[in-house]
């Protein structure tokens, strides 16, 4: 099948267009329409997911956090405003001032959500550790109430 075939089958009109390309047109529509679905959960939405978590870092950035700017300057916000941020740089406090849109990373919600990482995991390793701690202690108390029943058991 050549591709003026196929458009012709796709169009649904040509001289020798029989009731067999009405069939091979309607799955190849949904072929298309399958391949669209696809490609949006492949590629179209988790781009879509990764720039609205981008807006709304931009979005949160605050006084005294420490960013990181597409163009790789480092500093501490200094002043907000609507579309655009006043850094410092440097020992020397050089003040820039850039675009919101310019920001890359906010390094001080990156260390507060790491710490808040490691907070709960420590927190999950305490609570592991008293339910084993709980555990032993009711083995313990098992066995010595069993040696308790079996000495009672011999005495009679």
């Amino acid at each position: 099948m050549d591709f003026y075939t196929l458009m012709a089958g796709l169009t649904g009109g040509t001289s020798g267009a029989s009731g067999a390309s009405g069939k091979s047109s309607l799955s190849m529509i949904l072929l298309m329409g399958g391949m669209f679905v696809v490609m949006y959960f492949v590629m179209i939405r988790p781009q879509k997911k990764k720039q609205k978590a981008e807006q709304e870092m931009r979005e949160s950035v605050q006084v005294g956090d420490e960013i990181t700017t597409i163009g790789g300057i480092f500093g501490r916000v200094v002043t907000v405003k609507e579309d655009s941020l006043v850094i410092e740089t440097g020992a020397d406090r050089n003040k820039i001032k850039i675009a919101k849109w310019a920001v890359s990373v906010n390094n001080t919600a990156q260390e507060k959500l790491e710490a808040e990482r490691q907070a709960a995991k420590e927190a999950q390793e305490a609570e592991k550790q008293a339910k084993m701690e709980e555990a032993r202690a009711n083995s313990k108390f098992k066995r010595k109430k069993s040696k308790k029943d079996n000495d009672g058991a011999d005495d009679e």
